[in-house]
């Protein structure tokens, strides 16, 4: 019976209005009794759209599970959180071999100075020329020429009391900024959930400040540790967080590319030695990277 039920189903198939659509049929049949457990009918059309489907979920699935899990970092050349990290060190490495060799050229060329006669120049001062080398172009006697130009003024400035500092208020955009140290930033600036910056470096580097200023705060909190505060003028502040040791006080005057701290790793928020670095300018939190030059 079943045969000839199937042969009839064929018959119709094919006198349906003269279609020539051809039909197909899967069938799954237990081998001991005969009788049919599952029974699939489907044509040409049906199984072209099925095995595109199945192609495309295939591809997806396989999208996923790449682009949203841990199996993406066996993909060769890939770099995962290691090799991240590993690039981070050596490019604090490089960092320190240059200021090394930057260190060197400064002591050859005091060595020749002294040599020649002349004065040696302090260590300070060639490597703020140094950084500002790379900011513009500019002849060494032009420098001198605008070096006695500023000296002037300010001495006149200084004999007749013209520089309060109410009368020398600057917006944020026309100051120089010191770097406060000199490493990787490892977290950038997100005003809505990390206002502020974290930079990574060798331990026992120097945490210098970046205006002239007054300390205002100058102790030890469990999340944040050793945590330094300095108020300058034109209402800015800047935050040094998780510091080895502190060089200041409260109450101390610095000045810019003046030390202040040794970074280091400690408080509760921290996880290796870098220096968390906060700017505040009238009230509200800046990003430092658009005033300093890291």
């Amino acid at each position: 019976m079943p045969r000839l039920q199937s042969l009839y189903d064929e018959v119709k198939d094919m006198q349906n209005n003269g279609k020539k659509i051809k039909n197909f049929r899967l069938s799954l049949v237990d081998d001991e009794t005969h009788k049919p457990i599952l029974v699939t009918r489907f044509n040409q059309t049906y199984f072209l759209i099925a095995a595109v489907s199945a192609i495309v979920l295939t591809c997806l699935l396989i999208f996923v599970i790449i682009a949203y899990t841990p199996v993406r970092t066996l993909i060769p050349g890939y770099p995962d959180a290691r090799a991240k990290r590993a690039a981070i060190q050596n490019a604090i490495k490089i960092d320190s071999l240059e200021m090394l060799v930057s260190r060197w050229e400064l002591y050859s060329e005091n060595m020749k100075r002294i040599l020649e006669g002349g004065t040696p120049i302090r260590i300070d001062s060639l490597i703020r020329q140094l950084e500002d080398k790379d900011r513009a172009e500019i002849s060494e006697e032009r420098i001198r020429e605008q070096d006695s130009i500023l000296r002037m003024n300010v001495t006149k400035e200084e004999q007749f009391q013209l520089s309060l500092a109410e009368g020398r208020k600057l917006h944020i955009e026309g100051m120089h900024f010191f770097c406060p140290l000199k490493g990787v930033i490892s977290q950038g600036y997100d005003a809505s959930i990390h206002p502020f910056i974290d930079i990574t470096a060798p331990a026992n580097s120097m945490v210098y400040a970046v205006l002239d200023g007054t300390v205002i705060a100058s102790g030890w909190t469990d999340d944040s540790g050793y945590t330094i505060q300095i108020q300058h003028l034109n209402d800015i502040i800047s935050i040094y967080k998780h510091n080895q040791k502190l060089l200041k006080k409260v109450g101390d005057k610095v000045t810019a590319g003046e030390p202040i701290a040794i970074v280091g790793n400690t408080g509760t928020l921290t996880t290796g030695e870098h220096l968390h670095f906060e700017l505040w300018y009238r009230g509200e939190a800046v990003d430092p990277t658009k005033y300093i030059n890291f």
